[in-house]
């Protein structure tokens, strides 16, 4: 009987354990889900409430990195000066929570797949990419993310022609 209750008590216990992590998923995609609405909707008080004060975003280039302070004032710009509109007209969530990874990188992660599409002030070519983001988690804010997109199509569909600086005289 001491072997039941004791196997029932371990069960219970792996049962909430995995509740929790599903629980925290579910919130972590919520934070994710809002953070794209504040960026098709250019909500920059949106988006301020959604990124940590010590937040860090990284890419898409390798050397590419901003805070908070300069992520807001980019968005801010692009907005009233750049974009017409960003949509993601595809996009896919999933988030996971990390346990192997050093300490700087365990915890909830959203990944987030999206086709987006955006159309620049002043007409020119719209641009159509797939973006990847991961958003790092933490106390229901957006402590890091990881932004990969391939920066030459981008341009490319702007118009720019790539050229070797061997083939320029």
């Amino acid at each position: 009987m001491k072997q039941c209750i004791y196997l029932l008590a371990v069960c219970a216990s792996l049962i909430s354990c995995n509740s929790a992590v599903k629980n925290n998923n579910a919130a972590s995609l919520e934070v994710a889900k809002k953070y794209m609405e504040a960026v098709e909707t250019n909500n920059i008080a949106l988006m301020d409430s959604l990124l940590a004060d010590n937040y860090m975003g990284y890419g898409p280039s390798i050397n590419d990195s901003t805070n908070k302070a300069d992520a807001l004032a980019n968005w801010r710009y692009n907005a009233e000066n750049i974009y017409e509109s960003i949509k993601y007209t595809r996009h896919q969530n999933i988030a996971v929570t990390t346990t192997e990874a050093d300490e700087a990188d365990a915890g909830d992660w959203v990944a987030n797949w999206a086709y987006l599409t955006i159309k620049y002030r002043g007409g020119g070519n719209d641009v159509n990419l797939w973006v990847n983001a991961t958003y790092k988690i933490e106390n229901g804010k957006i402590a890091r993310s990881r932004t990969f997109y391939n920066e030459a199509d981008v341009l490319r569909q702007k118009g720019f022609v790539f050229v070797r600086a061997d083939e320029v005289e």
